[in-house]
């Protein structure tokens, strides 16, 4: 307790590596012995007790984030095995027309994902990390059809609409973006 008779907590934000997502750590004077982690939108949240310093400190948030990052392997997924799942679904529905670089971004607050097919990248918005596979699927190959077709015309949807679950991903982003209290101005997902 601190002199107020409160308990004393301190946090502490880690910015995101290419290994695994932002980490907040508290530390807490109530913990004495065990830490904890949990998953709070795309960011860790990890409580650690207030006494552990510098290697220690490193060692015991490192343990804890390893073992919550390998239950929900997509989480540490990086830009390489996005790109690499891409081409992948490439092959299977968009007449093997891949991408120049697919990545995760951080900067996207109204899209999921964007496409530039004149340079023919990729971005997808890091908050897409905790959302099922097959929503990540739906949204590259939404993106990859923007490779054959820059508008979202006729053409663009029946190449996009190949993955059997477009439909159901954009009913799934509607929710997504309501429960995190988003704005998506264009989901840009078909949902019709």
């Amino acid at each position: 307790m601190d002199a107020r008779g409160t308990n004393a907590r301190r946090v502490s934000i880690e910015p995101p590596r290419f290994d695994r997502p932002e980490v907040e750590v508290r530390a807490s004077t109530r913990r004495t012995k065990t830490g904890a982690a949990h998953w709070s939108g795309s960011r860790i949240v990890v409580q650690i007790p207030a006494r552990l310093r510098g290697r220690e400190r490193r060692d015991f948030v490192d343990e804890l984030v390893e073992r919550l990052v390998a239950q929900r392997p997509q989480h540490a997924a990086g830009d390489g095995a996005l790109e690499e799942r891409a081409r992948v679904l490439a092959e299977l529905y968009n007449d093997g027309v891949e991408p120049a670089s697919v990545r995760w971004v951080t900067n996207q607050r109204t899209r999921w994902a964007s496409c530039s097919p004149s340079t023919r990248e990729i971005r997808v918005s890091s908050r897409l990390r905790q959302c099922p596979e097959w929503v990540i699927d739906a949204v590259l190959v939404h993106e990859l059809a923007h490779l054959h077709e820059a508008d979202h015309s006729a053409a663009f949807y029946e190449i996009a609409r190949r993955h059997p679950r477009q439909y159901e991903c954009g009913l799934f982003l509607e929710g997504y973006a309501l429960g995190l209290g988003l704005r998506i101005e264009e989901t840009d997902v078909d949902a019709s």
